[in-house]
């Protein structure tokens, strides 16, 4: 249960530390409509899964995100091992979250069955 805990407690400073960090250093055009959403870590904190959104819905704008995403992935790691205290910094995964768009879909769903009534 601790665990759970300090894993969640560090997902979340690491949210936090890299929307930061992708605001303040990193200065790729790529990445400067990314907003980190969610982040989820192994139980040993050796690996993180940080989901992200852009604005766009356009593919090519998708995959331009995902590239400028993993290259700055070594300016984030820095940064995160100079601003957490943390004996080995997790490795970083991103991953385009699906869920905005997802519950825009439903909520579009929702909209056409009551104009249909």
């Amino acid at each position: 249960m601790a665990n759970s805990f300090r894993t969640d407690r560090v997902g979340m400073e690491i949210k936090r530390e890299v929307n930061e960090i992708l605001q303040k250093k990193v200065r790729d055009p790529r990445v400067s409509a990314v907003t980190i959403t969610d982040v989820q870590m192994l139980g040993d904190l050796s690996m993180a899964k940080v989901y992200y959104t852009i604005m766009s819905d356009l593919a090519s704008d998708n995959q331009k995100a995902q590239t400028g995403l993993e290259k700055a992935k070594g300016t984030i790691k820095r940064e995160l091992g100079k601003n957490l205290q943390m004996y080995k910094i997790p490795d970083l995964t991103f991953i385009k979250d699906e869920s905005i768009a997802y519950g825009n879909k439903i909520d579009q769903m929702l909209r056409d069955l009551e104009s249909k009534k």
